[in-house]
């Protein structure tokens, strides 16, 4: 590991110093593609430093142990300085393997969040708004922009589905283990006998991806036009300007109708099965590493039960990790954090376990 770490810490060097060179800074995509890599490696160069001053204090402090004819006092402080001094390349150590982990490429990428309502009818339309509610408060609350893609709404104020993107650094990287089924616990407002109902709702998270990551030949797609629908408004059913992709090879068909323009509704639908492609993609790598490394935090599958909100015991439990929350309301209203660090720090652990 400290190998691989002083080969990192030399192409940190490099790196600074080409970004000072006149020719990279006049290339401004070479130059943010530098940049992006020396913020990436200085967090393990940091550390790493950090190592070795506390390595260089613990060889200092036993040599002066080693002396038997180190005056008393000194040597009291030496055994001080090599506790201490053991204890940081301990956790520095620790820290460094997290580190050194392998990055999912996708983690600095915007994301884009699919919600559709499952079984339950009409509840599960509303919790489907919900969803998207806590998701949007959440992006706010890290000031990052969210973007409707396409909505289908119901007359309730429901959704039967919606897709939306947020854009930020690192957003998939939060959002990414929220895929799965969310099934809630609740009594309906319609529901006069006071009698608990079940739904489910499922959520897909797919990192954005862009032309170069996906390539779609035209020949292997069909796009057709139609009518939007919806709830009233002038426009609903005047024009044409709702768009259905029909992906051949892969059998993915995507629809948007939330803007009024046609060539608006193209570009995002496009950019929707693009990155379905993608998260195909990454579905069948995931599914090649599962059979490598059994426990997991979730395998990304839709069908997974990943998480249930029962509003009657005011609890939010995470079937993958085994958290259990009693603060219902603060996560409906975008308060993730603890939730989030909780499936990222559970993942770090298996992955660490995998390594070793």
């Amino acid at each position: 590991m400290l190998d691989k770490l002083q080969q990192v810490e030399e192409r940190f060097e490099f790196v600074n110093e080409q970004i000072c060179d006149p020719d990279i800074v006049s290339d401004m995509d070479k130059y943010r593609e530098l940049m992006q890599e020396v913020k990436r490696l200085t967090p393990i160069v940091e550390k790493f430093r950090e190592y070795k001053t506390a390595q260089r204090n613990f060889e200092e402090a036993k040599s002066i142990l080693d002396d038997s004819e180190a005056d008393k006092d000194f040597r009291d402080m030496a055994q001080l300085e090599y506790e201490e001094s053991k204890e940081a390349m301990e956790r520095t150590e620790q820290e460094l393997k997290v580190l050194l982990l392998p990055r999912d490429p996708n983690d600095d990428k915007n994301v884009i969040v699919e919600i559709r309502g499952g079984a339950g009818g009409e509840e599960a339309s509303l919790f489907a708004h919900t969803l998207f509610r806590m998701y949007s408060m959440y992006a706010e609350s890290k000031r990052w922009k969210i973007d409707v893609l396409n909505a289908n709404e119901t007359e309730l104020g429901g959704l039967k589905e919606i897709s939306f993107m947020i854009e930020g650094e690192g957003a998939y990287s939060r959002f990414k283990f929220e895929s799965g089924v969310h099934r809630v616990q609740r009594v309906p407002e319609t529901e006069s006998q006071g009698r608990i109902h079940t739904s489910t709702v499922t959520v897909a998270v797919l990192p954005e991806a862009q032309e170069v990551d996906v390539e779609i030949n035209p020949k292997d797609i069909q796009i057709d036009t139609y009518r939007s629908g919806g709830a009233g408004g002038q426009h609903v059913n005047k024009t044409e300007s709702a768009i259905r992709i029909t992906h051949f090879p892969t059998g993915i068909v995507v629809e948007c109708q939330d803007e009024r323009s046609q060539h608006k509704n193209k570009e995002r639908a496009m950019k929707i099965l693009r990155s379905r492609i993608l998260d195909a993609e990454i579905a069948k790598q995931n599914e090649a590493i599962a059979g490598e490394r059994k426990a997991q935090v979730g395998t990304g599958d839709r069908s997974e039960r990943i998480r249930t909100y029962n509003y009657p015991q005011g609890r939010v439990s995470d079937h993958r990790i085994g958290l259990t929350l009693h603060k219902i309301e603060a996560i409906l209203n975008g308060d993730l954090e603890e939730l989030i660090d909780a499936l990222i720090n559970a993942d770090t652990a298996e992955k660490l376990k995998a390594e070793n």
